[in-house]
Parts: C-alpha cells; sequence; structure tokens
C-alpha cells in the first residue's frame, strides 16, 4: 500500500483527520515538531521583515578586518 503524508493547518483539521482515521479503521502515526513554535514565528517574522526590506545587508568580506 502507500503512505500519505498529510499536513493540517491547525488543530481542528488535525482532530478531523485523527478521527475520520480511526473510524475507518486507518493507522497512523503522529510525529510532533520539532522546533519551538515562538522559534518559528520568529523565523517566519523575519522573513516577512526581510520580503519587506527591512532587512540589513552585511558584506562578509568586512567582518574580520
Amino acid at each position: 500500500m502507500e503512505t500519505l503524508i498529510v499536513h493540517p493547518e491547525n488543530q481542528e483539521q488535525s482532530d478531523a483527520l485523527k478521527a475520520f482515521m480511526k473510524a475507518f479503521k486507518i493507522s497512523f502515526e503522529e510525529e510532533k515538531d520539532e522546533y519551538d513554535p515562538a522559534f518559528v514565528d520568529m523565523v517566519l517574522k523575519g522573513e516577512e521583515e526581510i520580503k519587506a526590506g527591512k532587512g540589513i545587508k552585511v558584506d562578509t568580506g568586512n567582518l574580520w578586518k
């Protein structure tokens, strides 16, 4: 058979998918996110700021002088 990987966007979707799979006796495994949600939010916010032109460009050639 095949393996499906799903990416629910919120807890409500996750709960619904689990209930559906249990009702149809489909076996599944759960994996928790490896990263702290606060850290993920910080990184995503930083990426948005860079896209908005709020980032600072650093010339790495001048870091050790």
